[in-house]
């Protein structure tokens, strides 16, 4: 392929589901090489089946991409409206003697399959119609357009995952191109559409491998130029079968709503099929620097949930404070549309951010955490909380409102008052800050008591304290 010529690479899902986590890492892949290499990365709805095709899986599509980062070039390509386009080229190549008209009937079909069942031989077209005169056909009989593919030889596709894959052209059929009913096939159209969009990279998934050979051959019949192919090994669960939904295999949103990161999602699945050395963490821009085509593994990967907490967690650690304030208040909003945080909530989320991003895996973990922030009020403790709060604590905890009350406020001072205590009254540390953090946050767990202590405030956390003092 000439140097000069613009890399130009293409998502093209089918909007039939949800953005499958496969099909993510599949745009991801094609996303960063475009950036790499200083090219475009199109989208293309292959929406042709449409009795599948509907309005909401196109926008899950869009909304999956747009909360991974992953930005297109240009406005989508829709392929179903496309339809003209696909019959002009099957209709030239008709014309130039390279395909030709199949008046074969579907009962037809099905007594040549029985009888290549019954002896043994492979099922495909036998290419009744190739050199017969269509006139011979029944009049106004309907059609189908073949390709008229080579009968020796072979056709290698050429892929830089899976090394050079050869086809015997003699085990190959005379595809049909367009429909009886003036319909183009997903064949064609794919040939077609990628011609038109200047396609010179095809990143997909090795389960299209065998459809490569296919599409060349409409390719080399049309003379147009061959792209270059990568074909990546697909995802399997942490136990080796095929992904699926109890592996993972959820929409790219229904990661967003369980409360991760685009940025740690992203990569995630860059590490899925993809390497680097030994690097684990690789922020985005560094993996547009570094993403070739040369390090995508032939193996299939495989996904481990563990592996997506350890990333996002590390990426909540590493997120600005303010900035990761905003993105919980969104996720909390979004899970619940009709909460909205107050400005006194925020700021106290802002304040306990350090605490709280160090002890979560994800923002559904963090939010949760943080709930004791959110209102003023005593906290009904839960189950383990309350197993602390015994009558004797009870009467401590009235001890540690008077000793708290007479000071500064900030979480130094706070400590150094309930160390001085509890070296009074000859108990540990402990004994004193987890029945503490039980008042004020209704949990076992939170972070730091003393910085709680002084999110919450002099008159807040005194109040929740006293409701459980004796």
């Amino acid at each position: 392929m000439p140097q000069n010529v613009k890399t130009v690479v293409r998502f093209a899902p089918s909007p039939t589901g949800y953005l499958h986590i496969g099909s993510a890492r599949t745009a991801l892949f094609n996303w960063l090489y475009a950036r790499h290499v200083g090219g475009a990365f199109r989208l293309r709805i292959e929406d042709t089946d449409r009795a599948r095709s509907t309005k909401e899986a196109i926008d899950a599509i869009f909304n999956g991409l747009t909360w991974l980062g992953l930005d297109w070039d240009g406005e989508p390509v829709f392929q179903f409206a496309r339809a003209p386009r696909h019959r002009e080229v099957a209709e030239k190549l008709l014309a130039e003697g390279r395909a030709y008209r199949c008046f074969a009937t579907s009962e037809d079909l099905e007594a040549m399959r029985a009888e290549q069942r019954k002896a043994g031989r492979p099922i495909r077209y036998d290419g009744r119609w190739r050199d017969r005169d269509p006139s011979g056909a029944p009049k106004d009989a309907p059609f189908v357009i073949r390709l008229k593919v080579p009968q020796i030889g072979e056709t290698i596709v050429r892929d830089a995952v899976q090394g050079d894959v050869r086809f015997a052209n003699d085990q190959l059929d005379d595809m049909v191109m367009l429909r009886s009913d003036g319909t183009p096939t997903y064949m064609l159209a794919v040939v077609v559409d990628d011609h038109d969009m200047d396609v010179t990279h095809v990143i997909r998934g090795d389960d299209h491998l065998n459809n490569a050979a296919r599409q060349l051959q409409i390719i080399k019949a049309l003379d147009w130029p061959e792209p270059a192919y990568a074909h990546l090994p697909l995802i399997h669960g942490a136990d080796g079968a095929k992904l699926s939904k109890r592996h993972g295999a959820l929409a790219a949103e229904a990661y967003r709503d369980m409360g991760y990161l685009p940025e740690a999602m992203r990569n995630y699945l860059l590490r899925l099929g993809w390497s680097h050395g030994d690097d684990e963490v690789i922020p985005t821009d560094q993996a547009v620097a570094w993403f070739n085509l040369e390090n995508i593994g032939r193996s299939p990967a495989r996904f481990d949930m563990k592996k997506l907490d350890s990333i996002n967690a590390h990426y909540l650690r590493e997120s600005d404070d303010a900035a990761l304030t905003a993105e919980a208040a969104a996720f909390l909003e979004r899970r619940d549309p009709d909460r909205e945080l107050t400005a006194q909530a925020r700021a106290r989320l802002r304040r306990a951010m350090p605490g709280l991003k160090a002890r979560a895996k994800t923002l559904a973990e963090l939010v949760d955490a943080a709930e004791f922030l959110f209102a003023d009020g005593p906290r009904a403790p839960d189950v383990e909380a309350a197993k602390l709060l015994t009558a004797d604590v009870r009467a401590r905890l009235a001890r540690i409102a008077v000793v708290l009350e007479a000071g500064d406020w900030n979480a130094a001072a706070l400590e150094e008052r309930i160390r001085a205590l509890a070296e009074k009254d000859g108990v540990k540390l402990g004994q004193i800050a987890q029945p503490l953090r039980a008042a004020l946050t209704g949990r076992t767990t939170s972070p730091p008591v003393f910085d709680v202590l002084d999110v919450l405030g002099r008159d807040e956390s005194l109040a929740r304290i006293r409701a459980h003092a004796a």
